[in-house]
């Protein structure tokens, strides 16, 4: 048994402190606030807990009553991941987008309005951004979330997002440490490996978080995946050797480190979600990250319990557990005393920024604009067309909630527009005699991935040459279509302005 040297009470608070729970509904439920008043200092926010920037507002301004400096975080990375705009589809278009333009400054300003919305909506960490090197073209998790498969662009790139975020007042939260990239399997469903030798993973995964690390990024998020040539036995969320002597020792980052979602299949069906949390807080992460499913009083008081019930036990240390709690409580206090501050580079005041789909600034489209690559010759549609969207399996990160494609953007510009959904099931024969006479509009998504889309995609191609082809998520394949565009994302944005393309108008 080790001797305890705080109090109960003590130890309990730090234990709350290390979570970042969710909840279901769009006010605080009042089991959350009680645990706030007890020493809970994070709150998770998801697409469910999301309406509109007044409701958001008015939800935060509920946590900060029971807790001024609490730290309010979102998934919110733009482009296909999107929380504030989940029923619309993003202002902004994601990573791949950005990283097709490589313009730094453009990413930096980008994320700086990004960070000024949720500013103004008092969110204070975002989960974002991804730094993960995308060198599996057929990765099923990352994709588009990523800048790109080359080290040296993601890494600049992130580290500009970094700073762009945290202009406006909001902590950035890089991720997924020490990278998700190169990886064929879903964390939120198994665990990934990757085997890649130790020289390689320090040119390429590690490349991008020296780089947000450098930048000042005020948090890091592990990875739930095992990297052989680092721990050849535990996940990086679970590994002193890759959470403490590589990214605290090595990389020199002091920051908050976060968990990835702790239910997350790769470390709950392994370990389960209580011996889980106290791994991580013994290998060296500060917060533990859940709620994007299990998102109830049950869940923190089981977590809270767990790591309790190490230290009186003696399986985690207590000056670990206290040294967690105060790296939180730290950037609950960098977050409160920037939103207090005032002069260059301060964060906008809560309700000043534009809100949730406001027009007071156009970055975001017109990042979506530059970032398209069109193949072929575009005759502008004159009559309306009907839009075929191939809709794949959308992966857990980016949910089947939000809306993507061309089809409403296509209907503002050219009202009659027609459109249909078709997945492996359906064939070219369907989507022809659906379209009739129209001319077919296909919108893809990673079609490469995806042998049905593609035989459905040339049978239509082989009955109707003129058709064309939208891609919307990873640009890998060869292009076909006439024309053919990549968006390099399905954000809304990025919907809009494949569509200018196809109608030669501006909406």
């Amino acid at each position: 048994m080790t001797t305890l040297t705080h109090s109960s009470d003590t130890l309990t608070r730090d234990a709350l402190a290390v979570l970042q729970p969710g909840f279901r509904g769009t006010t605080a439920p009042d089991w959350l606030l009680r645990r706030i008043g007890e020493g809970l200092t994070s709150v998770g926010l998801f697409g469910r807990n999301i309406t509109s920037p007044a409701q958001l507002t008015a939800l935060t301004a509920q946590l900060r009553a029971e807790r001024d400096d609490v730290l309010v975080a979102i998934d919110e990375e733009g482009g296909d991941v999107t929380r504030l705009e989940v029923r619309d589809g993003s202002s902004f278009p994601g990573n791949y987008a950005l990283g097709s333009v490589d313009d730094v400054d453009l990413t930096r300003a980008v994320a700086r309005e990004l960070g000024s919305r949720l500013a103004a909506c008092g969110v204070n960490l975002n989960w974002a951004p991804s730094a993960d090197v995308n060198s599996d073209v057929n990765n099923p998790v990352i994709g588009v979330r990523s800048f790109g498969a080359d080290p040296a662009l993601v890494s600049r790139h992130t580290a500009a997002y970094v700073e762009g975020l945290q202009s406006a007042g909001v902590a950035a939260c890089t991720k997924h440490f020490p990278g998700h990239g190169d990886t064929a399997v879903d964390s939120h469903h198994a665990l990934p490996r990757i085997d890649a030798d130790f020289d390689t993973l320090h040119a390429r995964e590690l490349a991008p978080f020296r780089s947000a690390i450098a930048a000042g990024s005020k948090s890091v998020m592990s990875a739930h995946i095992l990297l052989s040539a680092l721990d050849p036995n535990r996940p990086a969320t679970l590994s002193p050797q890759i959470v403490t002597g590589l990214l605290r020792e090595e990389l020199g980052f002091d920051g908050l480190i976060v968990t990835d979602g702790i239910e997350m299949q790769a470390i709950a069906s392994t370990y389960g979600i209580e011996r889980g949390s106290v791994l991580a807080i013994a290998a060296g992460v500060d917060a533990i990250c859940v709620g994007g499913g299990l998102a109830d009083e049950e869940t923190v008081l089981r977590l809270r319990d767990a790591l309790v019930d190490a230290v009186r036990e003696g399986e985690l240390p207590e000056e670990r557990l206290a040294d967690a709690a105060a790296r939180v409580r730290a950037l609950a206090d960098w977050t409160l005393r920037v939103r207090g501050a005032s002069g260059p580079g301060a964060a906008v005041q809560e309700g000043t920024a534009p809100g949730i789909g406001s027009t007071g600034t156009d970055i975001g489209l017109v990042a979506a604009r530059r970032a398209l690559r069109v193949t072929g010759t575009v005759e502008p549609l004159q009559e309306a067309p009907y839009v075929a969207s191939f809709a794949p399996v959308a992966n857990i990160a980016v949910g089947d909630e939000t809306p993507w494609g061309v089809a409403a953007e296509l209907t503002a510009l050219l009202p009659g527009t027609e459109t249909g959904t078709y997945g492996g099931e359906n064939t070219a024969a369907e989507v022809l005699a659906a379209a009739g006479e129209r001319r077919i509009v296909a919108v893809v998504r990673d079609i490469h991935r995806h042998a049905w889309m593609a035989a459905v995609l040339d049978g239509i191609l082989a009955a109707r040459p003129g058709t064309a082809v939208v891609e919307m998520g990873v640009n890998h394949a060869e292009p076909t279509g006439s024309p053919h565009i990549a968006t390099y994302g399905a954000a809304r944005v990025c919907g809009r302005a494949a569509a200018e393309v196809l109608t030669g108008r501006e909406a």
